[in-house]
C-alpha cells in the first residue's frame, strides 16, 4: 500500500485544534440572559393564550391575536438562522450563547414588563 494514498485526497496530517475552555463568568451571564428570556416568553405567551381563550369564549373574532403569537416562533427561527451562520458557529459555545441571549432578551423582556404594568 502506498503511504501517500491517504494524504492525496485529505491533505497532510495535522493535529487537531486546541480545545477552547469556557469562561465561567460568560457562562453565568449567558445563563442569566436565557433565564430572563425564557421567563419573559412564557409570561407573554401565557397571557396571550389566556386572552385568546377569553376572546374565543366570548365569541369575538381572534384574527388580531394569532399574528402576535406567531412572532414567538419567527423570533426563534431568526435566532436559529443566526446561530448557524459560519462566523457565529466558530465562536466558543459560551460566547455564542451570550451573543444569542443578548439578542433574544430585550424584546420579550420589554413586552413582558409592559404587559405586567398594563395588566396590573
Amino acid at each position: 500500500m502506498n503511504p501517500s494514498t491517504h494524504a492525496a485526497p485529505h491533505g497532510p496530517w495535522q493535529p487537531s485544534a486546541p480545545v477552547r475552555r469556557d469562561r465561567p463568568v460568560v457562562v453565568v451571564f449567558a445563563g442569566l440572559l436565557w433565564a430572563v428570556t425564557a421567563l419573559s416568553v412564557s409570561w407573554v405567551g401565557g397571557l396571550a393564550c389566556i386572552a385568546l381563550l377569553w376572546t374565543t369564549a366570548a365569541g369575538d373574532p381572534i384574527g388580531g391575536l394569532i399574528p402576535l403569537l406567531l412572532l414567538i416562533p419567527a423570533g426563534a427561527a431568526a435566532l436559529t438562522a443566526l446561530a448557524r451562520a459560519p462566523r457565529v458557529r466558530r465562536m466558543a459555545t459560551s460566547t455564542r450563547m451570550l451573543l444569542l441571549g443578548a439578542l433574544a432578551c430585550p424584546v420579550p423582556t420589554a413586552a413582558a414588563v409592559w404587559l405586567w404594568v398594563v395588566t396590573g
